[in-house]
């Protein structure tokens, strides 16, 4: 009878999920350009080869390793250190410092690329004058290949830091004070008690912001690349899942794209088991 209550959920995430994923795996043996009338050549491994061999890849994974890092930053480091910092306010305080640092987490991507376009516009952009008036010529960050990553990275990290405050914060509210008081009352100084009772009590939150980290950032950072630099300029602000788009549905090379899409999902679930299995092992829980 239980199995009856979770067979929806399973009829849609076979729907959903694993049937196009074997129809991925089926697809990336086969070159084919998408179109109905055109038929599917069978080429075995060789989309393999190409997509491991194309120069733009190696780019991809370059840049998506680079955000990634940049995900760490602001979604586990910077929060942790936020949180730590303004503990001691006051309840209130606390609760207003939360909803305006999470703010920015809510705001479309759409609204949040127009945003940032208008700061950064070339001639009449806030950030840009204050740049200038620094006596820092920035130009046009969006289309300059020396900047243009960079400019996604403040942006992404402007939208992401929010949701790791949060994050930390609740996880921060969750430890029995107790603990701290007891450790005081031994004599234990600010610090001591911050790295040996609040950070390892934090770690179940840390790590599931650091596996959200590699997991998550090249996809959150997708929609921003596709608004403000289109992976460019060349390739310099691409990561692998814009890649992916560009290789599916702007060259429509269907056989290419879902190559890239398989060695991707079998590196990112490596990664996870990795990562699931070093939390699991790292993570302190208050039993």
């Amino acid at each position: 009878m239980p199995y009856l209550y979770v067979l929806p959920a399973l009829v849609l995430v076979g729907v959903w999920i694993y049937a196009p994923l074997i129809q991925t795996v089926n697809l990336s043996f086969y070159d084919w350009n998408m179109l109905p009338t055109s038929p599917a050549t069978h080429v075995g491994l060789g989309n393999y080869t190409d997509v491991i061999n194309l120069p733009e890849m190696r780019a991809a994974v370059a840049n998506t390793g680079l955000y990634v890092l940049a995900g760490i930053i602001f979604l586990v480091l910077l929060p942790t250190a936020a949180v730590l910092v303004v503990r001691r306010l006051g309840r209130r305080a606390s609760n207003a410092y939360q909803a305006l640092i999470f703010l920015p987490y809510l705001m479309t991507p759409v609204a949040t690329g127009a945003l940032w376009r208008w700061l950064f516009a070339e001639q009449t952009g806030l950030i840009t004058q204050w740049a200038a008036a620094a006596g820092i010529e920035l130009g046009n960050v969006f289309r300059d290949p020396n900047t243009s990553l960079w400019a996604i990275v403040v942006i992404l990290g402007w939208q992401m830091i929010g949701f790791g405050v949060l994050m930390v914060s609740a996880g921060y509210t969750g430890i029995d004070p107790i603990y701290s008081e007891a450790a005081a009352i031994d004599g234990a100084s600010e610090r001591r008690i911050t790295w040996t009772i609040v950070l390892p009590l934090l770690s179940p939150t840390l790590a599931f912001l650091g596996l959200m980290a590699v997991l998550l950032v090249a996809q959150w950072s997708f929609p921003l690349i596709d608004l403000l630099t289109k992976g460019g300029p060349g390739s310099s602000s691409t990561n692998v899942y814009h890649l992916l788009y560009v290789f599916g549905f702007q060259n429509f090379d269907a056989g290419i794209s879902s190559a890239a899409g398989v060695l991707f999902f079998i590196s990112f679930s490596l990664i996870a088991w990795f990562f699931v299995e070093l939390s699991e092992r790292l993570s302190f829980f208050d039993d």
